[in-house]
Order: structure tokens, then sequence, then C-alpha cells
């Protein structure tokens, strides 16, 4: 039986920022790198979001000029079930982790605003690594990370490598007063092992079964180690 991958998505399209509602959601390059990587390399992948429904997408990460976008965003939008499976995620109250040989994370900014902040969330990254699964992330994407668990109640994060957007991208952004927290901070308050490359530079990391990318340029380096990963895992479980 082929093997499946879970992608969660944010819910949350828009917050305010300067006394003005900003848009936002998932950032299209971020899930899609990851999923045409996962999904060429003979794994099957299906979608929740935090409501379930249509997830939002980030308007910005989205060129306008189509010559301009990223190669695994043209394939995604060109691909008629794969943008139709972005209409109808299932809630991830819904999801089962034991059903999934990874979850993995996409950023955006809407998920620092319902992805550390929803139990059913790490209830299912917390299971999911506790059942062996890889777990993978970039970008904001790691605010889901935050709060899991191993077996002994111990986060998930600490005393591994982990990267993801850093504080100083966020000032870069200009959103540090926008967002309810920094997310470098409170995975170091985790006890995680910080590491990161310059701002909006790549760089992605793989501790085990933890990888973490830190922007939107990191998303296909986490592509790469998310297939790694779940290679390994295949190798050390034949």
């Amino acid at each position: 039986m082929t093997e499946r991958i879970l992608f969660v998505l944010t819910s949350c399209d828009g917050f305010e920022a300067g006394g003005e509602t900003r848009e936002t959601g998932f950032y299209m390059d971020e899930m899609a790198a990851p999923y045409w990587a996962l999904r060429d390399a003979g794994y099957a992948v299906d979608f929740a979001s935090i409501a379930g429904g249509k997830a939002p997408v980030d308007p910005i990460s989205i060129a306008e000029d189509a010559a301009e976008r990223p190669a695994a965003v043209t394939r995604f939008m060109a691909d008629d079930a794969a943008m139709a499976a972005l209409e109808t995620t299932m809630s991830v109250s819904e999801a089962k982790a034991a059903d999934y040989a990874a979850v993995f994370l996409p950023g955006g900014h809407g998920t620092m605003f319902d992805f550390r902040q929803n139990s059913d969330l790490t209830a299912l990254t917390s299971a999911a690594w506790q059942g062996g699964a890889v777990l993978g992330a970039v970008c904001h994407g790691p605010a889901g990370l935050i709060e899991a668990v191993d077996a002994e109640g111990k986060p998930v994060v600490a005393g591994r490598r982990v990267n993801g957007f850093t504080d100083a991208e966020e000032e870069a952004v200009g959103l540090t007063e926008a967002v309810p927290y920094l997310l470098e901070t409170e995975l170091r308050a985790k006890g995680a092992i910080f590491e990161h490359g310059g701002v909006f530079e790549e760089y992605a990391v793989r501790d085990g079964r933890l990888v973490t990318g830190q922007n939107p340029q990191s998303a296909e380096a986490v592509a790469r180690l998310m297939v790694e990963a779940l290679g390994t895992g295949r190798a050390e479980a034949a």
C-alpha cells in the first residue's frame, strides 16, 4: 500500500498589521515544492487544514506574472486534482496520525495565528512523533511544532536542531509587532537548538525524523530532506 503524507495548512486568511487587515494564508511555494518531491518519490499526499474546507493561499506567494513562479507552483496550479484538493481539505481534528508516514507543515503568516493555538494540531503532531512518523515544517510552519511533545511529555524540539523564520526576518518584513509571538524565540524557549542562515538565505536542517526549513527560499531544500528522512525510515523498517 502506498504510504501517505499529511500536509496541514493554516485556515487564517487575515490579520491586523499597522491598522489594516493584511491578507494571509499558506505560502504556495512552501507547499508545492515538498508536495511534488514527495509525490515524485512515490508517496500519496492528503490535505488537512485547521478548520477544514478551503485553505486560503497567501496572495503574496503567487506571482502575478506566471513566468516568475517557481516550477513547482506552476506545476501545482496546472494540476486540476491538486488544486481541487485545496478546496476540500479535511479538518485537522479528523486526521489520524497513525494513517501517515509523515506530517508536513507549510508556512505562511497565517500559521502564527492558528497552528500553535490549536489543540488538535498539537495532539496530531505529538501522536505522529510518538508513533515514529517524520515531522517536517518550513518558514512559519514550525509554529505547529512548538507545543508537540514526545512520549515523556518533553517538547519534541528540545535538544534537537531546528530552524524556521527567524526573529531578524520577522523584523525585516516589519511584522514583529503584528504577530502574536516570535517563532525563533519560542522555539529556543522550548529547548530547540536553533540554527539559521542569513536573512532570507536558504537553510534547512534534518535531525533524525525532524526536518525544518527557514523561509520560502528553503522549500526545495526541505523537500529533499523530507524524502531523505522518509527513505531512512523505510530502510530502518526493512
